[in-house]
Parts: structure tokens; sequence; C-alpha cells
């Protein structure tokens, strides 16, 4: 990495960090926020997160080829300031109108802020640097959102709307100072805000969806993505929490020490995960990922169907989120960036925003299915999601096989002069 990558990479990280510790401040409280500080009823706080999903879903369509026609820089400029005025909206909203506007916003901001912030990774890293550089943006991102979800329990406080007022300004704060770094980014393709992409990007971005749906292994990556997603976080606090409270009599605190044990885990163990997968063919480390989800889910099984002491269902039940932490620590180097590395450079930001689209419908799905079922299905609920698991296993595996050799294991591009091209029946343009 030359030196100017360097600089604009340790830019765009300590922004990353920034804008998650904001996020961390507001995320766990949006739901008894709008609920029960503000008096609007559950069915309206529900219909936030609804609203709050739904237009990151409606904003990233569009949203890769702006990337690819006028660059990464000035679309997370944007959406940062977007994200910002949905905070401090948030913050001041007493009325139904008010809240679900500002949920709008900061829903549209924050997903559109994903495949900016990735695209701006891909321009500052080499196919041998990108995995260690896209897992140094997951542990950033979950030290933020623990660290500032841990200083706002501390601050927050239902009897005061002023305190999560406070909490909403700090996350505006964060979005703008996350903008302000953004600013000072020179990016490799781009020395100036007004010149932000690489040569040939107008005509190669011309190609589209219709070109990223004719690139089959690009379409398998998507589909593989929609499972990772579905199968674990989209369970997360909806039908794993609810399988937890109902099947296994875990209280709710213990839920909150579930997650903070799967962010103990990412923290801890992702730099040593790292080194791991780093010389490992990408396809058999996400096929790994299905196998040590499958047990986790196993576990969830015998919190709640194993007829056990209530110390060793707690005990599973939190190992459960550990295990899914593990997972998500070997996730992080390996599938983000391969969707840089499947992507023409013409297209990063299309590919980006795809692979976004693809996660945040899963998160809508997840809960709306897995919810009623860990509610009140136990057992086909946990068979359902072990299954998903190994269908992990089996979508990657089937994805390695059309992989080029430094797709699937990055190193390799240190040890030859070998450039990495998609399969001719593949191909939609030259790749990175």
């Amino acid at each position: 990495m030359t030196k100017a990558k360097g600089a604009a990479m340790r830019r765009i990280q300590a922004g990353n960090a920034l804008s998650a510790f904001g996020l961390g401040f507001t995320v766990p409280y949006l739901y008894v926020y709008v609920a029960q500080v503000r008096e609007l009823g559950a069915s309206t706080a529900g219909a936030v997160l609804a609203v709050f999903a739904m237009a990151a879903l409606v904003a990233l369509p569009f949203t890769g080829r702006i990337i690819d026609r006028r660059g990464p820089l000035p679309v997370l400029v944007a959406a940062a300031v977007l994200a910002s005025a949905g905070a401090v909206g948030m913050g001041l909203s007493d009325s139904i109108p008010a809240v679900v506007l500002s949920a709008a916003l900061l829903g549209a901001g924050t997903a559109v802020m994903q495949p900016a912030l990735a695209t701006m990774i891909v321009w500052c890293s080499e196919t041998a640097t990108r995995t260690r550089a896209f897992a140094t943006q997951f542990f950033l991102q979950n030290l933020g959102l623990g660290v500032g979800g841990l200083i706002g329990g501390h601050i927050v406080d239902e009897s005061r709307p002023a305190s999560f007022t406070l909490l909403f300004g700090i996350e505006a704060a964060m979005f703008l100072v996350l903008a302000a770094i953004a600013l000072t980014v020179r990016l490799p393709h781009s020395p100036t805000l007004h010149d932000p992409r690489p040569s040939g990007a107008e005509s190669g971005a011309r190609g589209g969806l219709r070109a990223l749906l004719g690139h089959r292994a690009m379409v398998q990556l998507l589909v593989l993505g929609f499972v990772l997603f579905f199968a674990c976080y989209g369970q997360f606090e909806s039908g794993l929490a609810a399988y937890g409270t109902e099947a296994a009599g875990i209280e709710p605190a213990t839920l909150g020490t579930a997650l903070a044990a799967n962010t103990a885990v990412i923290v801890l163990a992702q730099f040593l995960v790292l080194r791991f997968v780093e010389r490992r063919r990408r396809s058999r480390v996400i096929a790994s990922v299905g196998l040590i989800w499958a047990v986790a889910w196993l576990a969830a099984g015998y919190a709640g169907l194993g007829h056990g002491s209530q110390a060793m269902a707690t005990a599973a039940f939190i190992s459960t989120y550990a295990l899914f932490g593990l997972g998500e620590a070997m996730l992080s180097p390996t599938v983000a960036p391969l969707v840089a590395d499947l992507a023409p450079e013409a297209m990063v930001g299309q590919y980006n925003s795809a692979f976004a689209l693809v996660k945040q419908l899963a998160l809508a799905v997840g809960p709306a299915v897995g919810g009623p079922m860990g509610a009140a299905l136990h057992g086909p609920y946990i068979v359902t999601f072990v299954l998903f698991s190994l269908s992990v296993t089996v979508l990657a595996l089937r994805l390695g096989k059309r992989l080029t050799p430094v797709q699937d294991r990055p190193t390799l591009a240190t040890r030859t002069r070998v450039v990495a091209v998609h399969k001719p029946e593949d191909a939609v343009a030259p790749a990175r």
C-alpha cells in the first residue's frame, strides 16, 4: 500500500469508527424512545423501525450507479449530512409524522453510507491488502457500537426526554464528523471532489443491473449473502430473542449479556481469526462459518428444548451468540472484499450497493419470519435455521467453483503475476 493510500485508509477507518460510535448511542433505545418516552405507542415504534428499514431498501437501488458516476466521496458526505438531519429530527420529534420522517432520513442516510465507505476502502486497497482492510472496518464498527451503547446506557433516563435528545444530538454530531473527515480524504482515483471517477468509469457504469445479473459468481454471492444475513443478523433481536425468552426461560436482561458476549468475541477474536483466514480459500472459510452457526443453533436448541437446568440453558443460549460472533469475525475479512474483487473497476459502487441491498432485505424479512416462529414454533424454528446454516456451507462450496484462484485466495496475488479475471462465461468487464 502506498503512503497516500495508507493515509486515506486511516482517515476512512477513523470516520467509520466514529459514526459507529454515534449509532451505538441510539440504536438500542429507538423502540423505547418512540413507544414510551414520547408516548406514541408500540405500534408507532414498530412502524418507525419498519420505515427505517424500508428507507434503506428504497435508497440503495439508486446508490451504486451514483457512486460509480460521481465517486463515493460526495455520496458519503451527502449521506452523512442526511443521517445527521434525521438524528436531530428524531431527538426533537414528539409527533407521529415527525418521527416517521426522521426515521426515513436516518435510515436512508445510514444505509447509503455502507456502499460508499466500502467503495472508498476498495479504492484505497489492493487485492492482497483488502482482506485486512475490511476486517479492520468490521472490528472498528463493532467496537464503536459497543462503546457507544455502553456510554449511552449510562446517559439515558426514560423519565427525562432531554437525555434522549442528547443521545441523538451526539449521534448527529458524529455523522457530521464523518463528513468532515471524508472531505479531507484524497482518494487515489480522485485527487479532488470534482474528479471522483477512475478513467473509463462512465462507459463501464452503464452496464447496470443487467450486467451485474449476468455475472453468475456475483449472483451466487448475493444469494449466499441473503442466507447469511437472514440466518444470523435477521434473528438477533427478533426470532432468537423471542425463542430465548419463551422456550428457554431467559430473562430479558440476559439478552443484553448475550449480545455483549457476541460483541466481545468479535472484538477479541477478529485479528486472531484474521491470521487464520488470510491464507485460506475464502469459499472454504465461509463454508466453515455455516458449520459453526449450525452448532450455534443446536446450542440454542439445547437451551430451549434440552430440559436441563436453567443455568445450563442460560450458558448454552449465551454461547449461541458467542459462536455467531466467531462466525462474523471470519466473514468480515472474506465476504466484503470478495464483492470488491468480483466487481469490474467501473462498477464497484453498484456491486457494493447490490450486496448492501440484499443485506437490508434479509434484515427486513428475517424478523418477520423468525419472530413468530421463535415465539411459538420452537422445534421447527431451530430445525429451520440449522438447515439454513448448513445451506451456507453448500452455497459457499458451490461459489468456490466459480471463483478464480486469486479471487478465492487473494494471497496468491503476492506470489504470482497472474491477474484475477472473470471466467469467460461470467465476464461483464475486465476484473480489478
